[in-house]
């Protein structure tokens, strides 16, 4: 079979490889990828930064955004069988841990990221474990059951914290950014401000249904604020997708006292964030990592099913062979593009 693999530990590095196509050990499945798509880990990974570098041991298939179908199943799988059309939690708990048993798998100290840890779901095929895979609705698009784990990470931090009547800025408008705001504005948000300096994305973000989004190359957040007639003390939430520190002291500047921060975005380690700022505003900071195990999926599934799925194709916009990886992950590295899909049929 074809894999795409990080094969040396340098920028770029990815080689399409010959791998024999793998047997699924007791309680996994075999799948046959259908889709996949890039994450911003991937990303990452293709440009070997410093957390790649301390994190990816090279040769390994990267990739854990995907839907497929199970061509085989190890023994003791009972949830799945040969035709079921799949995607799947690629953070893999152990099972054992106190979180885990009392439902909170997604704070497993124990979590494996497929792609990252193990090798990943870049692959014609790959083998996954049967306690992690979700059953597709085949109703929905595949490029849309490909974007499962990113929408999940925007479900989780828009959940973070009620946003019912609430204003809320989204710090990036990245594809995760982009995908938070439709869920907003089903959640019930008063006002969505999302800021970035890519104005392709901010218009996309507009029609997404953002009440106003700032360029933060010449405009600032207090001044588009104060077109907003309905706000008075600042946002209510704050949803950091950028990852980048000068935006997230920007979104501190702007929060009402008592505000709530939910942080996707990583944040390099040489961030500073103002303390006396945040113990003045009396504001709350929560970290969100991956999906909640698996409310997460039950919630996004049901918001698809229910017309989401029309907006997050818009943030789709291009679709690869998986064998133009390479001019794929160009494009996505350059920000001229929203999410991007690898096709492996």
């Amino acid at each position: 079979m074809k894999t795409i693999v990080k094969e040396s530990p340098i920028p770029g590095g990815l080689a399409l490889e010959e791998r024999p196509i793998p047997t699924p050990e007791d309680n996994h499945v075999l799948i046959k990828t259908k889709k996949t798509a890039i994450c911003g880990t991937d990303i990452h990974i293709y440009g070997w930064n410093s957390w790649a570098q301390k994190t990816i041991k090279t040769p390994q298939i990267i990739g854990h955004e995907f839907v497929g179908e199970v061509v085989d199943v190890g023994r003791n799988v009972t949830n799945a069988k040969a035709g079921d059309l799949v995607s799947g939690e690629g953070h893999l708990f152990c099972g054992k841990c106190r979180h885990c048993l009392t439902g909170r798998a997604h704070l497993c100290r124990r979590t494996k990221g497929i792609g990252v840890n193990t090798d990943g779901a870049f692959a014609e095929y790959f083998t996954f474990p049967a306690s992690n895979i979700w059953h597709c609705d085949s109703s929905i698009p595949l490029n849309i059951l490909s974007v499962l784990d990113p929408l999940g990470n925007a479900m989780h931090t828009v959940r973070a914290f009620d946003v019912l009547s609430e204003d809320v800025i989204v710090t990036g408008a990245g594809p995760i950014g982009l995908m938070s705001v439709p869920i907003l504005k089903r959640a019930g948000a008063r006002n969505i401000v999302v800021t970035d300096i890519n104005p392709k994305r901010l218009e996309l973000a507009r029609t997404l249904g953002a009440t106003a989004t700032v360029n933060i190359g010449y405009e600032t957040i207090p001044d588009v604020i104060a077109t907003i007639p309905s706000m008075v003390e600042g946002f209510d939430i704050g949803l950091e997708m950028s990852g980048s520190a000068a935006a997230f002291n920007d979104m501190i500047d702007v929060m009402a006292n008592g505000g709530k921060i939910a942080i996707l975005g990583f944040l390099p380690p040489e961030a500073k964030i103002e303390w006396d700022k945040m113990i003045f505003k009396s504001l709350t900071l929560k970290g969100i990592y991956g999906r909640h195990v698996f409310d997460t999926w039950y919630q996004m599934t049901a918001l698809l099913q229910s017309g989401l799925s029309e907006e997050i194709a818009k943030i789709i916009t291009h679709e690869f062979h998986y064998t133009d990886y390479e001019k794929a992950f160009k494009l996505m590295q350059s920000g001229e593009s929203g999410k991007i899909i690898l096709d492996w049929e």
